[in-house]
């Protein structure tokens, strides 16, 4: 969340910030509302102490009336506090400056293209064709014990799924990232900590009927909380996390011709980046992560292009975020593989992480988080670009050793 100093004495900021991204400024106006009445409750407590401190023992019956208004008030300023919190978690945080303007997915900014596209002399088929037909997806099955939205990997699709993910982890545990595998269910608290609403128009988390618990989306949320309510040493910062899990994703709404098969579903693995670092060192090592990404995805020999989000297309807790987009050939068009953001002090803020400078002053830590490798997207991309005329798919040389061949070819 922001700072509350910060919306009070630049809200005008706040507002257009907000409204770039596409949000109500009702939000802002809404806490300052909130905000303004329980300070002024606040002073009005601190007013009723003091004039009932000063009573003396003559004035049995005043004291008496002052208690009982004291007791008013603060039950008040409990409810005001509970409904202020509220608004203040709804207002995003406010895209930096650089950031370009736009309204949505078609003002993001094409930085760079890396990696030549496959030049087939046949007609590319797409992975929901190859992995049917290598054995290797099954969809039918999915639906039939999940439904739709769910799938099974098989065989050497197993096999690739877990080379890609330890492949993942052993580059960026080279790189100082320490790895670490998460609960795949959290509290409400760092759902929402973490700006993942189960509500609304950016929701995506399953919540358990009766217990306070969720299905994380990404260990993002998971690896946020493990320093929750911490003050962590200076010295000790940047401390670099990689966070295998499973990922789970409502995709409400989610139709169209790019949402068959592996590219949109509700359950897959992933690989992530999170770090925690100092305020001045957080947009330096935003583009660390953006490196980090484009050396893993060209390591692999997938062609892929960059693009910087524009203000419309940043959601709810990023400042400034960045996709990798793989070439898909049984497509024909680009695909998002993986997202990086630097989130400032905004998940911080919701979930109490500090951290205590040399000269002993305490602040709220940067956190940043990116995309290594997601399991079902990947193996779209591989499988679409490394495909041969006869349907065999090669496997990427780095990924070889680690599935443990050097294609997937009809059993």
């Amino acid at each position: 969340m922001l700072d509350p100093e910060f919306i009070r004495t630049s809200s005008e900021k706040v507002r257009d910030g907000i409204k770039k991204k596409g949000f109500d400024v009702i939000l802002v106006d809404s806490f300052l509302a909130l905000d303004q009445s329980w300070r002024k409750s606040l002073q009005e407590l601190e007013e009723t102490r003091a004039a009932k401190n000063k009573m003396g023992k003559e004035d049995r019956d005043e004291a008496v009336k002052l208690k009982e208004r004291e007791k008013e008030i603060l039950a008040l300023m409990e409810e005001l506090e509970t409904k202020r919190l509220d608004a203040l978690m709804q207002i995003p945080s406010i895209p930096f400056d650089d950031v370009p303007f736009g309204k949505g997915e078609a003002d993001n900014v094409v930085l760079r293209e890396v990696g030549k596209k496959p030049n087939f002399n046949f007609e590319p088929k797409d992975h929901v064709e190859l992995g049917t037909s290598l054995s290797i997806l099954d969809f039918e099955s999915g639906a039939k014990v999940a439904g739709s939205g769910f799938y099974y990997l098989k065989g050497d699709g197993a096999l690739l799924e877990l080379g890609l993910v330890r492949y993942a982890l052993d580059f960026l545990s080279k790189r100082g990232f320490t790895p670490w595998i998460t609960p795949d269910l959290v509290r409400g608290r760092f759902y929402l900590g973490t700006g993942y609403m189960p509500k609304g128009n950016e929701a995506q988390t399953y919540v358990v009927d009766g217990e306070d618990l969720g299905l994380i989306a990404t260990a993002e949320v998971t690896l946020a909380g493990v320093h929750s309510d911490e003050v962590l040493n200076e010295s000790d910062l940047p401390r670099l996390y990689s966070g295998y899990s499973h990922c789970f994703r409502k995709e409400a709404g989610a139709y169209g011709k790019y949402s068959k098969g592996l590219y949109r579903v509700h359950q897959f693995t992933k690989a992530e980046m999170y770090v925690y670092c100092r305020p001045e060192d957080s947009s330096a090592m935003h583009s660390k992560l953006l490196q980090l990404e484009e050396e893993l995805w060209e390591s692999m020999g997938i062609p892929f292009r960059v693009l910087e989000m524009c203000t419309g297309d940043l959601g709810a807790m990023a400042s400034k975020k960045y996709d990798l987009e793989a070439w898909m050939p049984g497509r024909g068009d680009w695909g998002e593989v993986t997202s990086t953001s630097n989130t400032t002090d905004y998940q911080s803020r919701r979930l109490g992480i500090k951290f205590k400078r040399t000269n002993g002053k305490a602040e709220f830590a940067h956190t940043l988080n990116g995309t290594a490798i997601a399991t079902s997207r990947a193996i779209i991309a591989i499988l679409e670009n490394y495909q041969t005329k006869d349907g065999t798919v090669k496997i990427p040389k780095v990924l070889r050793d680690y599935v443990g061949k050097k294609e997937i070819k009809k059993s």
